[in-house]
């Protein structure tokens, strides 16, 4: 029905990475139909969520641990290959062999209070009216930049990992790289290989963890995350308390140097930063590898979130508002973890429609199917 413009639908999901299409696929598997029953809102270009827009060098043989979407494996792909171009080709085949029908490039502005209990999701198409809502919309638009002293002053280039364009780039120059994470270490090693001069500055000791990444070991840092959400606080990233893996490439670039650790700077200068105890360190860039933050902004009107800043969620249903569901924020970020949120957060939706006596197709949906082996 489309009244005064508005168009009703029983479910939207905004986002199509892993976590969006993840719900989508389960959405299909209920018998809910794209276009009629639901719709996937993405503002991105194409297909392929935020690995569309990662650094040409980080090839698909350097992702960790990418797990395949639900129904359809990713097999025989080139590890020399960008994974920009892997994975976006991957999502493209999956969203049509699924008939996803995903709508792009469509930005959401705002979702607030509707009437006759559902909520309005203020797009660039129009406006959609909605028993329930899957915001999937991950962290890549929302990167972290700290604030110091002085930043303002520096001559040099400052950028961040959502910018970074590749090693090369750096031929000559003296890189300063901020940032404990995954990434900070995989810029380091390979901007080594084409800079003067490289230099190391993490808020906190790095611990590199030995031996395999378990599954007990993943659950067990999940639950962490998790704790958090639940607690109303802002989510940390799953890599936060597992540590860096110690592998062959991270133990080579130790026994050089490359990741000798400084401790945080305390003010930046016009030609590199400084320490209060008077140490120094010139560089011609700063490249921040400092995360990133739910990108969660298009929900304020709905007021969820906590004091403590985060927004509260049991599974995947925010507490303040059961018909928003949150995937692939939390304890969900990682690509199995998506996979695992979009069919959670099916089993919900499924059952505030019954709930609520929605019309059509959602008055008769069928529970969610037992999980996909390995999903």
């Amino acid at each position: 029905m489309n009244i005064s413009g508005v168009r009703e639908l029983d479910v939207v999901v905004i986002g199509a990475g892993q976590a969006g299409l993840s719900a989508a696929y389960h959405l299909r598997r209920v018998g809910l139909e794209p276009d009629d029953d639901f719709v996937v809102l993405d503002h991105a270009p194409r297909p392929g969520g935020a690995w569309q827009f990662r650094w040409p060098s980080l090839t698909y043989g350097k992702v960790h641990g990418m797990h395949a979407l639900p129904g359809m494996e990713l097999t025989g792909a080139d590890p020399d290959r960008p994974s920009s171009e892997v994975i976006g080709a991957y999502f493209a085949a999956y969203e049509d062999r699924f008939g996803l029908r995903v709508h792009r490039p469509v930005e959401v502005s705002a979702v607030r209070e509707g009437s006759g209990g559902r909520l309005l999701v203020e797009t660039s198409e129009g406006t959609y009216a909605t028993r329930a809502l899957i915001n999937a919309t991950g962290t890549w638009d929302r990167p972290f930049w700290p604030r110091y002293p002085g930043q303002e002053t520096f001559r040099g280039r400052q950028l961040h990992t959502a910018n970074y364009p590749g090693p090369e780039e750096f031929a000559g120059q003296r890189v300063l790289v901020v940032g404990g994470g995954a990434s900070g270490t995989q810029h380091l090693m390979e901007i080594a290989e084409h800079a003067a001069d490289t230099f190391w500055v993490t808020r906190s000791e790095p611990v590199f963890r030995e031996g395999p990444f378990t599954e007990e070991w993943g659950r067990a840092a999940v639950a962490m995350v998790e704790e958090r959400v639940r607690n109303g606080l802002p989510p940390k990233s799953v890599v936060s308390v597992t540590g860096l893996p110690l592998n062959d490439a991270v133990r080579r670039a130790r026994e050089q140097g490359v990741l000798d650790r400084l401790p945080m700077f305390d003010r930046i200068t016009p030609t590199g930063v400084a320490w209060d105890d008077g140490r120094t360190v010139e560089t011609d860039v700063i490249l921040w590898a400092t995360g990133f933050r739910p990108a969660v902004d298009h929900l304020a009107p709905l007021k969820l979130r906590e004091p403590g800043g985060g927004i509260r969620a049991e599974d995947t249903r925010a507490v303040r508002d059961g018909r928003v569901h949150l995937v692939g924020y939390g304890p969900s970020a990682s690509t199995i973890g998506a996979n695992r949120a979009g069919r959670a957060a099916v089993r919900s939706v499924v059952r505030l429609l019954k709930e609520t006596g929605a019309g059509g197709r959602a008055s008769t949906v069928a529970s969610v199917p037992a999980p996909v082996p390995g999903v």
